[in-house]
């Protein structure tokens, strides 16, 4: 039996030995039953919610208006009515009533959501302690994009990084990534990340739009409450519970995507999503969704040059005047090697005469690469399900046991660009909650699927037609044959191409797709039969956690105790993480606690809140994250102010991988590592020292007495037959390289590996929210952080052999380290910076209320690095990749004439630096990965069939029609024309 089958057992048991210890809990009954109407249209109102204040008891208004409730608790007590878009009403019950009555009128003032994010209990978004923002119903139900997720991007102070049609990753407050390991996502409280990456997928094994309550977002720092990892922000989706929100409800959705660099500039997409919910009782609940989405992806189409040799530039560059380009969405062509240091290792094998060796350019040269749309699958697909059974033990306490299950087809981007094919995820939870209390557990399994390394792949298609070792000897001597015979350096360049790639497998031809299917079913990096660029990932989550609100038994304070434990189960089945001694796979433990209090002073006009939270993982020491905020109440107007700490643990594979790819080992920050490797004994450089060690050494090849030493040495060696006279000129060139490497050696200094620890972050935060004159909601909020202890990579070479550090090539300084019969290892590994990061930055929105039902408002963001000028001095890049500035303006009507509204949102963001492993280090580091500004214009009108129950929405995305991309390497995304037809059985 599985631990996960173990576990949702052990949970169906507790839950059923509640009911069992609860069922003989009987009170006295008190019914209450009436109507709900709109108190200007008098019309009856469809699915209200009616709750029993403080219980989870509570019922709906059904198709006709009406309502009834029995509650089993004796009189008095509050019910609250509500509905998304009305004013909630609390009435308070003396006894049973049949004709209880209820008007509820329409929100005129803006402010009025209730968040239970900032906080971890229910208050007013205005009086939030910490900067929130809030989707409900009705803003994601007329947000004017295709799906709620794309409008997150609108809301305040929101990136996004689209890798892919359904693979997004939001950020906030600098620091952008694609899979953003810095922000958290949660769903119905479980974490959505996948466990073997460590950050959330967007929504592709997620919520369906149909099943969508709420979307609330805390940006900054968030771990006093929630723990490792949203330290950059935390996005919290709830679902609907099927006690209140009841019927059928399906929506189809279609449309064309268009964007004039892909193969297909206008394809079709096409999405249908169905939910049922019935509460069979007042006791017994249970909803079931399903979500199915086609299209052809966005694609990459970057081909720009981000080699910078042979005197490229980034936008001159091409395959015709820069033999070892490198487009940035082709791959296979990131292979390239020196010519001179191929002709040499010819002419010491035999293959090339000796005076080829003056026809040789000192440049470099590359394979041909295969585009991205060659290789990878941007067939997408999501395929979404989702099941919910509660139970109300009594009116205090409800049980629910839930699942998700997603598969998937897309297109991410790390290190490489990653095709998801088939990916599949489940989460599994069983909870138990009450007003003030719940507990959790559940588990989140993940399965690779087939998904690959474009990038790998297409090496190893080259690899599997014609071996670089092969290769790079053909092109260089066909290039020197050319020379030859009087070509000149472009032509002979194009010649050597077309000879080398004589037989070269063709995209679409059955060879390619062979050895496409051959390379991508071998697990990274590949085995004797050839490359692989498989990613395999079995890894699970389990995660149990509880809270308690004493605010029953604590009276002068409000008081929140809460704690959680956590286990990651790694599974690459070798092929990604490290083998222990046994030849498993490790399993991380980490656990945490916090307890927060919040008091009213000054006449309930200022409320004090202070948390603190512990957490400790096995790797690392225990950390402490406290927060202290302070909100002052004037009417409607609030001023906050705020200090939290936030920490990152390292990644699972920042702690544990083990993957040897074609460039580098890369392998995890923990202490065994250097163990493994002998990096203690045996010591790395960094890339940096190393380079600047083989310029020194190339300057020095040009020393005359240096010259003159190794044509004395290499003529003692001829005469004495040592040496053939043949040989006698690539002699020189060899010793030459030895003697200069050892005049130069001691600018080599090794590099010192130091303890591995979490990134730290304090932030300080004031803030404003406030309502002017009814109509007018004000937010802004400025921020400072201050970043400790910078999660980094560090490139280090050490010598394989570990028999001297000198070698015999002179012409690229890299290969002056292990150079010898023992080779090199080139080593990636996650560090700790030493320098301090401090970021700033400031927010501001407005919305206004006009007359008739229009509002107009937006956002306003900046984002900055405050020491930028103190980190270039050291040569660290903090891949901030966030636009200064960036602003959104909207302007909408639900209701411009009966049943007919719009909506229309514009976005602009200014341009920036990318910076990441997917960006070649020439580029990233003369910030020449730039990704340009862009402003986009999304609208939407929609339409209320009420004899249909349906809602007509036609809307389109970029609107401009100008592609754009928010990350380097990414898809350029263009516009896209939707309609959807959305049907609910209870839609008002």
């Amino acid at each position: 039996m599985s631990n996960f089958t173990f576990k949702i057992r052990g949970s169906v048991f507790l839950m059923t030995l509640l009911v069992s210890l609860t069922a003989a809990n009987v009170f006295g009954q008190t019914t209450i039953s009436g109507t709900l109407t709109d108190a200007d249209t008098k019309e009856t109102l469809v699915g209200v919610n009616i709750l029993v204040k403080g219980k989870v008891i509570g019922t709906i208004s059904d198709l006709s208006g009406k309502y009834s409730l029995n509650v089993n608790q004796e009189p008095p007590f509050t019910l609250v009515f509500s509905m998304i878009g009305y004013t909630p009403q609390e009435v308070e019950i003396n006894g049973s009533q049949s004709n209880l009555n209820i008007q509820l009128a329409e929100t005129t003032i803006l402010g009025q959501e209730v968040v239970v994010s900032a906080s971890r209990v229910e208050e007013s978004v205005l009086q939030s302690p910490v900067s929130v923002e809030k989707m409900d119903i009705i803003a994601i139900r007329d947000a004017p994009q295709a799906s709620f997720y794309d409008a997150i991007n609108n809301l305040k102070g929101v990136e996004m990084s689209t890798q892919s049609l359904l693979f997004k990753s939001f950020n906030t407050r600098g620091f952008n990534a694609n899979g953003n390991v810095r922000t958290v996502q949660l769903i119905d409280g479980m974490d959505n990340q996948a466990p073997g990456l460590n950050f959330s997928i967007g929504n592709i094994v997620g919520i369906s739009e149909l099943d969508l309550e709420s979307v609330e977002l805390l940006p900054g720092a968030s771990s006093a409450l929630y723990g490792p990892n949203a330290i950059n922000g935390i996005l919290l989706m709830n679902s609907k519970s099927p006690f209140l929100y009841q019927g059928l409800s399906a929506s189809v959705k279609t449309g064309i995507m268009n964007e004039s660099g892909r193969s297909q500039a206008a394809t079709g997409f096409y999405n249908f999503s169905a939910r049922y919910a019935k509460a069979i009782s007042d006791k017994f609940a249970f909803k079931v969704n399903m979500e199915y989405l086609k299209a052809d992806d966005w694609q990459a189409n970057d081909f720009r040059d981000q080699s910078l040799l042979n005197g490229s530039t980034i936008e001159s560059g091409n395959t015709q005047n820069n033999p070892a380009y490198n487009g940035v969405n082709i791959y296979g062509d990131e292979t390239n090697v020196n010519m001179l240091s191929v002709a040499q290792s010819m002419v010491q094998a035999g293959v090339l005469p000796s005076a080829a060796l003056g026809l040789i350019p000192n440049s470099a040269v590359s394979r041909t690469g295969y585009m991205e749309r060659d290789i990878a699958d941007y067939g997408t697909k999501s395929v979404k399900f989702n099941a919910a059974l509660h139970y109300r033990i009594n009116d205090n306490i409800e049980a629910v046991l839930q699942g998700n299950l997603g598969f998937g087809t897309t297109v991410y981007t790390g290190a490489d660009r990653y095709s998801l094919k088939d990916f599949m995820m489940g989460q599994y939870k069983a909870e138990l909650r009450a007003s003030n209390w719940y507990v959790r557990a559940y588990t989140t399994q993940e399965r690779s699927g087939d998904a690959f390394a474009v990038g790998t792949a297409a090496q190893g298609i080259n690899e599997a037609w014609k071996a670089s070792t092969q290769w790079f000897p053909e092109y260089v001597g066909a290039y020197a044959n050319a020379i030859g015979q009087g070509a000149d350096s472009n032509t002979a360049h194009g010649l050597a191409r077309q000879f080398a790639d004589q037989g070269r497998y063709i995209p679409g031809s059955p060879e390619f797709q062979n050895a496409l299917n051959g390379v991508t079913s071998r697990p990274i990096p590949g085995n004797q039969n050839g490359v692989g660029a498989k990613f395999v990932d079995s890894s699970n989550l389990y995660h149990f956690e509880g809270s308690y609100n004493f605010s029953e038994q604590i009276k002068f304070a409000e008081v929140v105790v809460g704690a959680n434990y956590r286990m990651y189960d790694l599974n690459s089945n070798g092929t990604i993480f490290a083998l222990d001694e046994n030849g498993d796979e490790y399993n991380i433990k980490e656990f945490g606690g916090y307890i927060q209090g919040s008091k009213k002073f000054l006449n309930d006009k200022f409320k004090l809140t202070a948390s603190a939270r512990y957490d400790k993982n096995e790797n690392f020491a225990g950390q402490w994250s406290p927060r202290i905020s302070g909100v002052f109440t004037e009417g409607n107007h609030n001023f906050r102010a705020s200090y939290q700490t936030g920490f990152r643990i390292p990644t699972n594979q920042d702690q544990y991988i083990d993957l040897n790819t074609p460039q580098a080992r890369l392998i995890g920050g923990l202490p065994f590592f250097t163990n493994r490797y002998n990096l203690n004994t045996n010591p790395g450089y960094t890339l940096a020292n190393v380079t600047s060690y083989g310029g020194a050494v190339q300057q020095s090849t040009q020393n005359p007495a240096i010259q003159q030493q190794a044509i004395a040495i290499v003529t003692q060696q001829v005469e004495a037959g040592i040496i053939p006279p043949s040989g006698a000129q690539a002699a020189i060139v060899q010793t030459v390289g030895f003697l200069s490497a050892a005049a130069n050696i001691a600018q080599l200094q090794p590099y010192e590996i130091k303890e591995f620890k979490p990134e730290r972050v304090k932030s300080f935060e004031v803030g404003y929210k406030g309502i002017w004159g009814n109509k007018l909601l004000v937010d802004a909020y400025a921020y400072f952080n201050r970043f400790e202890n910078f999660n980094g990579s560090q490139v280090l070479i050490q010598d394989a052999s570990d028999s001297g550090l000198a070698g015999p090539n002179p012409l690229t300084g890299l290969n002056l380290i292990g150079a010898g019969p023992g080779g090199r290892n080139v080593f990636s590994m996650p560090v700790n910076r030493t320098e301090i990061i401090k970021s700033w930055g400031w927010a501001a929105s407005m919305d206004y209320k006009l007359p008739k039902g229009y509002t107009v408002g937006g956002n306003v963001s900046f984002n900055t690095l405050s020491n930028l000028d103190e980190l270039a001095e050291t040569g660290f890049q903090p891949s901030f990749n966030t636009p200064e500035y960036r602003y959104v303006l909207n302007f909408a009507n639900r209701e411009v004439v009966d049943n007919l509204g719009f909506a229309v949102a514009y976005r602009w963001q200014g341009e920036f630096a990318w910076q990441s492993s997917f960006v070649n280090p020439s580029v990233s580091s003369q910030q020449l990965s730039v990704v340009p500004a862009y402003g986009t214009l999304d609208a939407q009108v929609s339409y209320k069939i009420k004899s249909m129950k349906s809602i007509l929405k036609i809307g389109g995305s970029n609107l401009f029609s100008k592609g754009y991309t928010q990350a380097w390497g990414n898809p350029t995304i263009g516009t896209t024309y939707f309609v959807s037809l959305t049907f609910d059985e209870f839609l008002n």
